[in-house]
């Protein structure tokens, strides 16, 4: 039993250690600095200055920081509405039995493993460009002169670009994981409905989607985590590191601890303590909530 017990210890102490360098001490070191004012990340815990909840009050009394938390849940909402939908559609498509279905999974999987910054520069400068983007030559083709003189890089509508432009590239992604759960549900369920005279709208809607509560957590979790990670897309979109239309809570957290480009900007790594714990009870919540509202424990495939 003794040998048992010493085996165990050795195989589980690697793993063991790193988890708590790797995982752990980050997550509680980040969490204690939320409650200091610190200037840089790598200095001396005999140089910060505790203030308790006083970053939490600060951020939430700034008005560029709640701008960017609006943004995030614009993302989040609208932007999960578009990708869960279209994603969901293309699943139950290419999981139906059509034709050279592997080729058109790669297809729509294909953004996600292009650089973003590639993808980015693809819209700014090939779709969205106002002489020659692909949304003013299909628009003029089409005679729809209003719409092809929308300027989508200007403050009204740049936005909508990018909110676009970041769900065309999370489809895929979504996609296959929808797939994965729909090719779970045996094909004896659908045959015996279609016996019973069940269509296929009708077997979508009480067979498919019910068996895909679980797989809907999992899509909603991977969706708030990349969206809370919003970084990226809203710094090619914009000039301007604190442009209030496409500001997000990880680009606000970036100026205020390395500053933002070559202006003097007060460091303050407290503060970018504190925006990762509140996105990261963001994510927790989400998760809580769809756990507590999306029961699938009575189901079975």
């Amino acid at each position: 039993m003794k040998k048992n017990k010493s085996m165990i210890i050795t195989f589980l102490a690697p793993a063991v250690i790193l988890f708590c360098l790797i995982f752990l001490y980050p997550i509680l070191r980040t969490l204690l600095m939320s409650f200091f004012h610190i200037t840089g990340v790598t200095d001396s815990m005999d140089k910060w200055q505790f203030i308790g909840v006083g970053n939490y009050v600060k951020l939430f009394q700034t008005s560029l920081f709640r701008t960017s938390m609006i943004n995030l849940a614009k993302i989040w909402f609208f932007g999960g509405l578009i990708v869960m939908s279209i994603s969901l559609l293309l699943a139950v498509v290419l999981t139906s039995g059509i034709r050279f279905k592997k080729f058109f999974r790669a297809i729509i999987y294909l953004p996600n493993i292009v650089s973003a910054v590639a993808l980015a520069t693809m819209w700014l400068q090939y779709v969205y460009s106002p002489k020659f983007g692909l949304l003013k030559t299909f628009f003029d083709m089409l005679g729809l002169e209003s719409l092809s003189k929308i300027q989508w890089l200007d403050n009204e509508h740049k936005f909508v670009a990018l909110l676009i432009a970041y769900c065309f590239g999370m489809v895929g992604y979504h996609m296959l994981i929808w797939i994965s759960g729909i090719e779970r549900i045996s094909p004896d369920l659908f045959e015996a409905a279609t016996i019973d005279g069940a269509n296929k709208p009708a077997q979508f809607r009480y067979m498919t989607l019910p068996l895909l509560k679980g797989v809907f957590k999992t899509n909603i979790t991977m969706w708030s985590v990349s969206s809370v990670a919003f970084f990226l897309w809203s710094q090619l979109f914009s000039s301007v590191t604190a442009d209030t239309k496409t500001i997000t809570p990880m680009v606000y957290m970036y100026t205020k601890v390395f500053g933002a480009g070559n202006s003097v900007t007060e460091h303050d790594a407290g503060i970018g303590a504190t925006v990762g714990v509140i996105l990261s009870v963001c994510v927790v919540l989400i998760f809580t909530i769809c756990n507590r509202v999306i029961k699938d424990d009575d189901l079975e495939f």
